[in-house]
């Protein structure tokens, strides 16, 4: 395996909904807060997959966010190697790779939907201050949050 495909290639939502205050998500199995996320399926591209996983995670279509920007680059985190064989369900991964959106709620709040499909990944979500994430997140995310937040921050920083 190449070092490229040690790492699952997936896709992060940052999405900023009412006072510019961004959605955070407990996972169901309480082990921790993140942002909607997921991996890129077979033929998909990162734009496809965001729009998926969002709609998967928290039940917000495509008409009810706007995407605003996508990094650049990649992000890369390593998984411990206790926590990979929940991560990854072949545990084939010692990471992974993503790509960051950021993404402005269109639609009212009340279309969240953390039971819009299964497997369930969340059981509760608040709107949080934007650098909240980054002292809450596990730590093994927390360099590739603080960056890819860095990134993200002037095109955040645009919207009213």
């Amino acid at each position: 395996m190449s070092s490229q495909e040690e790492y699952r290639p997936c896709v992060v939502a940052v999405i900023v909904g009412p006072k510019n205050k961004v959605l955070w998500c407990q996972r169901i199995d309480h082990d921790g807060w993140q942002f909607p996320q997921g991996g890129i399926d077979q033929g998909e591209s990162p734009l496809q997959a965001v729009l998926r996983e969002t709609k998967e995670e928290v039940g917000l279509e495509e008409q009810d966010i706007e995407i605003i920007f996508e990094t650049k680059d990649w992000f890369k985190y390593d998984v411990p190697r206790d926590k990979r064989p929940k991560y990854f369900r072949r545990n084939v991964y010692k990471g992974q790779k993503q790509k960051w959106f950021l993404a402005r709620l269109l639609s009212d709040d009340t279309k969240i939907n953390l039971q819009a499909s299964r497997p369930i990944e969340f059981d509760k979500w608040v709107w949080s201050t934007y650098w909240y994430p980054l002292r809450t997140v596990v730590p093994f995310k927390k360099e590739v949050y603080r960056q890819a937040l860095f990134e993200i921050l002037p095109e955040y920083n645009k919207i009213k």
